[in-house]
Parts: C-alpha cells; sequence; structure tokens
C-alpha cells in the first residue's frame, strides 16, 4: 500500500509523531511518503491513503495545512483518509475537554469545507526548556488545568505512542477493506 503523511508543526512533536507513523508503517512493508505541509508536498492521488495532522496552538492548526487540504480535497476525499490532532488539551481525559478538543479540529475541517473519515486526538509535548519567559508561564497555566507537569525544567512528552500504531493500524486495516472510499 502506498501511503502519503502530510503534516504541520510548530515545536516539532507532530513530525516526530509522523515519523514514528511512517517508520511503523514502513516496517509492516507499506511505502510511505511522509512530508511536511510547508514543503510543497506531492498530491494524494497516486496514494491509497493519506494521513493529514496538525498541533493546536491557540486555538488552531497551521495555515500551510489548510491550504494543503483545501488545494488537494478532491483527491483526499476519494481515498481513505484520516486526521490526526495534536493537542495536549485533551491530556485531562475529561470529557469537557475531549469535547472542546474536537470543536477546534472540526471548525478546522470546515473551514477547509472536508470531513475526514477518522479523527484522532493524541496528546503532544511540553517544551518547556525551549520556551521563552512568557510562553513557559502560559503553558505552565494551561497545564496545570489539564493535569500535566508543571516542572518547568524539562521537557514532557505525553503522546501515547502504543495508541499511533494502533491508529495507523486500524486506518490501514480500513483501507484494505476500501472502507472511506467515495
Amino acid at each position: 500500500m502506498h501511503i502519503l503523511i502530510i503534516y504541520a508543526t510548530v515545536e516539532g512533536q507532530t513530525r516526530k509523531i509522523a515519523r514514528a507513523m511512517e517508520d511503523h508503517l514502513q516496517s509492516l512493508g507499506h511505502a510511505v511518503s511522509c512530508c511536511n505541509a510547508i514543503d510543497a508536498p506531492p498530491s494524494p492521488e497516486n496514494f491509497d491513503l493519506v494521513l493529514l495532522g496538525g498541533s493546536v496552538h491557540i486555538g488552531h492548526y497551521a495555515t500551510a495545512l489548510k491550504h494543503y487540504i483545501l488545494a488537494n480535497k478532491a483527491a483526499i476525499e476519494a481515498r481513505p483518509n484520516a486526521f490526526f490532532s495534536v493537542c495536549l488539551h485533551i491530556l485531562s481525559g475529561e470529557p469537557k475537554a475531549m469535547e472542546e478538543a474536537m470543536d477546534i479540529t472540526r471548525q478546522f475541517t470546515d473551514a477547509c469545507q472536508w470531513t475526514p473519515k477518522r479523527v484522532e486526538q493524541i496528546a503532544g509535548a511540553l517544551k518547556y526548556v525551549e520556551y521563552d519567559f512568557f510562553k513557559r508561564f502560559m503553558m505552565k497555566q494551561i497545564v496545570k488545568r489539564e493535569g500535566g507537569s508543571t516542572d518547568t525544567t524539562q521537557d514532557h512528552e505525553y503522546t501515547d505512542w502504543a495508541r499511533v500504531k494502533l491508529f495507523c493500524d486500524e486506518m490501514v486495516a480500513l483501507a484494505e477493506k476500501g472502507v472511506g472510499v467515495k
């Protein structure tokens, strides 16, 4: 199977997740192209499965990802596809937080006039060491509400790597069955 992964990242965790997906899928024998949305990625037309992902920052996803989806919407919709959202808001696991994360995703996909066949919410990472004083302070306040670590002396990764692999496996199984094809 030929799989396309397009991602948009700000601090690098979404790239790390996309590359882990690429590695996992390649280990299963699939041909995978993994590209940043800002790097003029290929059209989805020659792929059997399309996975698109981005990170939420201040309630929004990167515009490069939106532009890619808008430019390739018909080709994306013509094959099995999914959107993976990288968001710290889901750390608490509370239904309200999950719904708020899904609302942010829906606003984005609605703006793209695209309904993914599946949406996966994935927790990202806190890069406290890389943040400036203001961002470190703001992130600490946000994470305090969500149940993450407020220790700003180190970075914290919350990505559930087993869940990321399971998501890939489930999408491949759906694509092999032809689920999500117009």
